[in-house]
């Protein structure tokens, strides 16, 4: 199976949601994306659904003349395309506007109405292909993991993708812990909480402005270091443009002290129960 995260992968890839929607940002997102591959990050994430495609065309823009086998390339398809012939066209669909031959992972969005022992087989076909190095899922909590690992094939998921940041921690109750048992890799949107709409935004708490303060470095990269601090967690921000490209790449320096990590676990509790999955 392809392995989304060994010890020589930079823990913090490429997010792409809302890139590509506005032709007057075009550029400086074409940059960002390439000054990102050109300075250690690998992995790139998008959907058929952000833009309803632009997103993909704007990746397949930036990387249609770099060396694909060092880009690590997810998609994720709609609940609705989850069975052939739809995931079929889907998939060839978001192959064309990437401008490759395959993806490294492709993604159910969320769960479907269609039974999933359907869309894993249909998967599992295209692995066989090559369309699709691994294929894993996304917003799925614990219950749903299990269920998945009790079908045929099931166990060949290679990632989950969830909300995860310092100001959502629910899944840290079981999900986190049952994946990381079982050694199956997180993948983290929105971990400085973008789009996040509920309460005082998390980025402005006293706590994270003052560690923030001490490190030298901005509020954004302290939420990065800390969703990170995982070694089953790769972190996905968007970024569009080379300035805060760069900014999420020193964030991977950021360690964070114990003193720090207790004053933030103070602030921002760690569930003491079951948590409903928060989906943005």
């Amino acid at each position: 199976m392809v392995q989304l995260l060994h010890k020589d992968r930079f823990p913090i890839g490429m997010g792409t949601w809302h890139m590509g929607d506005y032709p007057a940002h075009r550029k400086q997102e074409i940059e960002a994306i390439r000054y990102g591959l050109a300075n250690g990050m690998e992995v790139i994430d998008t959907a058929e659904m952000y833009g309803d495609g632009n997103a993909e065309r704007l990746v397949g823009e930036a990387i249609q003349d770099l060396d694909r086998e060092q880009i690590f390339l997810i998609s994720k398809f709609y609940p609705h395309h989850a069975k052939d012939p739809s995931l079929g066209r889907a998939l060839e669909h978001s192959l064309q506007r990437l401008g490759t031959d395959h993806l490294d992972m492709y993604l159910l969005h969320w769960k479907s109405s269609t039974p999933l022992e359907q869309t894993i087989q249909d998967l599992e076909n295209y692995v066989q292909q090559g369309k699709i190095r691994s294929w894993g899922v996304s917003n799925f909590d614990a219950e749903d993991i299990e269920d998945m690992w009790r079908i045929e094939g099931g166990r060949n998921c290679a990632a989950n993708q969830v909300l995860y940041h310092v100001g959502s921690r629910g899944m840290e109750y079981d999900l986190l812990p049952l994946q990381a048992k079982q050694s199956l890799p997180m993948i983290a949107y929105s971990p400085i909480a973008q789009g996040d709409k509920r309460g005082v935004p998390v980025h402005k708490k006293e706590v994270l402005q003052q560690i923030a303060k001490q490190h030298g470095v901005t509020v954004f990269q302290v939420m990065l270091a800390w969703v990170i601090r995982h070694n089953q967690v790769l972190a996905i921000p968007q970024s569009s443009d080379v300035k805060h490209m760069q900014a999420n790449i020193d964030a991977a320096a950021i360690q964070l002290s114990d003193e720090e990590l207790k004053l933030l676990d103070k602030a921002f509790p760690e569930p003491t129960s079951k948590q409903p999955l928060d989906i943005i």
